[in-house]
């Protein structure tokens, strides 16, 4: 349907500098919406659906922001993961000191790449993850881009998992009252901004890779406003797991 289509604008928040005191609320209100759609859980959920065969060794965050969504799944998935060495990717780094101090608590190594993610996806790199995480981040790129980007993370890692805005009436209904959980205006508008641009059906499917190598891939809603992709490499999945295709 027409009016269903993704319609990828830029949003508030990536246009304002780090230390600017709007983007400073904003980032404390997604810690804020996290909470509320229930991030963490999603995530972890999802992360078992993988199946995969053994703990990351390596995990990277592609738009990780302030780190801390990651750092509370890694407490989520303590003490199943241990000694997992973060790589937490992001245009800006706003990753603080006591963020970093609690991933060495945690007994993860955290590193901060700061890079932009489609120089990285296009760059030439030996580096592989068993673990690539997005959340709240893809539905920032349109389809061409999305799909060099898929391609790159393909290349360079055994799993992924994706956690984004879902394109529908409930969702959108939700980004209109976010103002209830005392969001500022950048959040406000952004979060209509990002269910528009969010994702439905089979649409990631869609854009994943073919490759040489089996994948498993999976696309679901998570309720109430999350639209989840994951994908392993068969060789790295566990023999009971049946995931997707």
């Amino acid at each position: 349907m027409t009016g269903n289509r993704r319609q990828v604008t830029p949003e508030l928040l990536d246009e304002l500098a780090p230390d600017d005191p709007r983007a400073r609320r904003s980032r404390r209100d997604l810690r804020r919406v996290h909470v509320a759609m229930r991030s963490v859980s999603i995530l972890r959920r999802a992360v078992d659906r993988l199946g995969i065969a053994a703990p990351p060794r390596r995990l990277l965050e592609l738009g990780a922001g302030d780190g801390t969504l990651l750092l509370r799944l890694g407490r989520a998935m303590y003490p199943e993961w241990r000694g997992t060495e973060v790589t937490l990717l992001d245009r800006q780094d706003i990753v603080s000191a006591e963020t970093r101090a609690s991933y060495q608590e945690l007994g993860w190594p955290v590193a901060v790449l700061r890079e932009d993610v489609m120089v990285w996806a296009r760059a030439a790199s030996a580096q592989r993850y068993d673990l690539v995480v997005a959340s709240l981040f893809l539905h920032h790129f349109d389809a061409p881009a999305l799909t060099d980007l898929l391609a790159a993370v393909a290349g360079r890692t055994d799993a992924l998992v994706v956690c984004e805005p879902r394109r529908d009436t409930l969702a959108r209904w939700g980004s209109r009252l976010i103002g209830l959980l005392g969001t500022n205006a950048v959040t406000r508008e952004d979060a209509v901004t990002s269910v528009a641009a969010g994702f439905a059906g089979q649409e990631l499917s869609a854009l994943w890779p073919t490759t040489p190598e089996r994948w498993f891939t999976e696309e679901w809603h998570a309720w109430p406003f999350t639209h989840c992709f994951a994908a392993i490499r068969a060789a790295a999945r566990a023999p009971e797991k049946r995931l997707g295709r």
